[in-house]
């Protein structure tokens, strides 16, 4: 499940899941935050897990399995894990540049979105959405985690920067983070109402 590429883990989950859109476990990972109440847990996505707690549960999901879970910070640690282990990023190298030069102009970074390959931005869409749920204010009062927040912990997971030079990566960085900003408050994500 960790490590492969998005078309590699629709694959394999094809046997056990012939209809779904998106990936298992990425769904099931989303839905466990929520059941624990993640929208109203402060730090959550920030705050980093039991790290025996995450590996246990990761075994778990490997072998199609969701296992016992009672704190919603274990499924939003290895959430980001999945996507940050994800062998090509969900915004894929050739797009970046385009990414980090328009990373503020919503239009623009909207139809970066619309030119994704379509399982990327399905998967893109659905954490988009899923992240629009925690940067709602009535969320953030509870959880401490605006849109700014949630950018700056999730932008690693999502874009990877190709450069070499520190000074690149460093400025490139804020860009990453006013990238995906703009998606959560920006992109209607209204279409993916249903789609798992």
């Amino acid at each position: 499940m960790f490590g492969n590429t998005l078309e590699e883990i629709m694959s394999v989950q094809r046997e056990r899941f012939p209809h779904r859109k998106l990936p298992w476990i990425q769904t099931t990972l989303s839905e466990e935050v929520l059941r624990l109440q993640g929208a109203s847990t402060e730090g959550i996505f920030r705050v980093p897990a039991d790290v025996d707690e995450v590996n246990s549960l990761k075994c778990k999901l490997d072998q199609w399995e969701l296992g016992a879970v009672s704190d919603a910070h274990v499924p939003a640690s290895l959430i980001k894990l999945w996507y940050r282990e994800l062998y090509e990023p969900l915004i894929p190298d050739h797009l970046y540049e385009e990414c980090v030069r328009h990373c503020t102009d919503p239009d623009i970074c909207v139809s970066i979105v619309h030119r994704l390959p379509e399982l990327n931005k399905l998967v893109l869409c659905y954490l988009i959405r899923f992240l629009q749920i925690f940067s709602q204010p009535e969320v953030v009062t509870s959880t401490k985690m605006d849109a700014g927040n949630l950018s700056m912990v999730m932008a690693p997971n999502c874009l990877r920067c190709t450069a070499t030079d520190p000074r690149v990566i460093f400025e490139n960085t804020r860009k990453e983070m006013a990238f995906l900003r703009t998606l959560i408050q920006n992109l209607d994500t209204g279409f993916m109402e249903g789609v798992v």
